[in-house]
């Protein structure tokens, strides 16, 4: 629940330390706060904001154990641990306790049982938080957001703390065993008057057990027995599970970095097996045909053009030479149309022959 690591186990240390302190006086508990200087948790945070977040979650986390289902001397303890940290606290303005409505009637009765148990150092204390107005009442216990998740996720918390459900020890407690103790002798003493022999009665007026609450009794305690086992075999449990499920965090931790390290070299080795290396003589063509296509336009002899138009070209080569060739091929007839007619040296060689008549020799 919160987000400061640590402040659920020292809180859940210090009631633990109130509880097996057997008592509920705030003395006792003034004396626990101090000697772990629990006061100092608030130190350490600089900024404002940061202080009423760390301050925020404290208080709401003690909340909780204000609350049922945990046992009256953890709630008697959660409420002095509220006072100290809405007292101690850094926050201008202070930060107040967030109670729900919902929840204000059980702290009524709350109150209104230290009265009655007479346990007047905490309905003081109560009372005091209630005038320093610490309680800011709400609506709904948790504050709700727009679009957040509809199951909340609900805090786990020690099961030492919580108040043991027994319907039995609720229904069957020590005065009203007393009572049944009381109705059976009154009712033994009757069916004495009645009978015949006035010491002992009929038979046939026996219809239950002498010993009806005498047993009665011992079938409670051994009830009590039993889940008091059954509470200690659940928290040895709880244990071993906490640590075996510790150990398989570890070996599922490993086992996940063993096969996300695996799936990343297959994930290379497919990468680099899909490239396809081209063969030293194609690597050896494809340079030459770069470095005769470069010179192919500047007086290039007959031959070395032929030799490498035999050799295999790719099609993109192929296309460029073509379009390079058409380009040369208008380039000429745009000159000739412009130019003037072009003589042949065989035409001058013809011409001159006709022109010129050889000279006959003189004798």
């Amino acid at each position: 629940m919160s987000s400061v690591p640590g402040l659920q186990a020292d809180c859940e240390e210090l009631l633990g330390a109130f509880q097996e302190a057997d008592t509920v006086r705030f003395e006792r508990f003034a004396e626990l706060w101090r000697e772990r200087r629990f006061h100092t948790i608030f130190y350490g945070r600089i900024r404002a904001l940061e202080r009423n977040k760390l301050t925020k979650k404290t208080l709401e986390l003690a909340q909780q154990y204000f609350l049922p289902p945990y046992a009256f001397q953890i709630r008697v303890g959660a409420l002095y641990l509220l006072y100290g940290l809405y007292s101690t606290q850094l926050c201008q303005p202070k930060q107040k306790i967030r109670i729900a409505l919902k929840d204000w009637p059980e702290i009524q009765r709350f109150q209104q049982d230290l009265i009655g148990s007479q346990h007047y150092d905490a309905a003081y204390i109560f009372r005091t938080l209630r005038l320093s107005r610490a309680f800011h009442f709400t609506a709904m216990p948790k504050l709700l957001n727009y679009r957040t998740k509809k199951k909340i996720q609900e805090n786990e918390f020690k099961e030492e703390f919580k108040d043991p459900s027994n319907r039995v020890n609720s229904l069957i407690t020590n005065d009203v065993l007393e009572e049944l103790m009381n109705i059976h002798d009154h009712y033994q003493k009757m069916k004495c008057v009645i009978s015949a022999d006035k010491s002992h009665p009929d038979k046939a007026l026996s219809l239950i057990k002498d010993e009806f609450v005498v047993t009665l009794k011992d079938i409670t305690l051994e009830h009590q027995e039993w889940q008091q086992n059954r509470m200690k075999l659940f928290l040895n449990a709880k244990e071993t599970d906490e640590i075996s499920n510790k150990k398989e965090e570890g070996i599922l931790l490993e086992s996940e970095g063993s096969e996300r390290a695996n799936a990343l070299a297959r994930i290379k080795y497919r990468s680099y097996s899909a490239v396809v290396e081209a063969s030293k003589s194609r690597r050896h063509r494809q340079v030459k045909l770069e470095s005769s296509e470069s010179g192919s336009n500047y007086g290039k002899s007959p031959n070395r053009s032929k030799k490498n138009s035999r050799r295999p070209q790719p099609a993109r080569r192929r296309d460029s030479l073509e379009v390079k060739g058409e380009m040369q091929v208008a380039k000429e007839t745009v000159s000739r149309h412009i130019g003037m007619p072009i003589i042949t040296e065989e035409e001058n060689s013809d011409e001159e022959e006709v022109s010129l008549p050889k000279r006959k020799r003189r004798c």
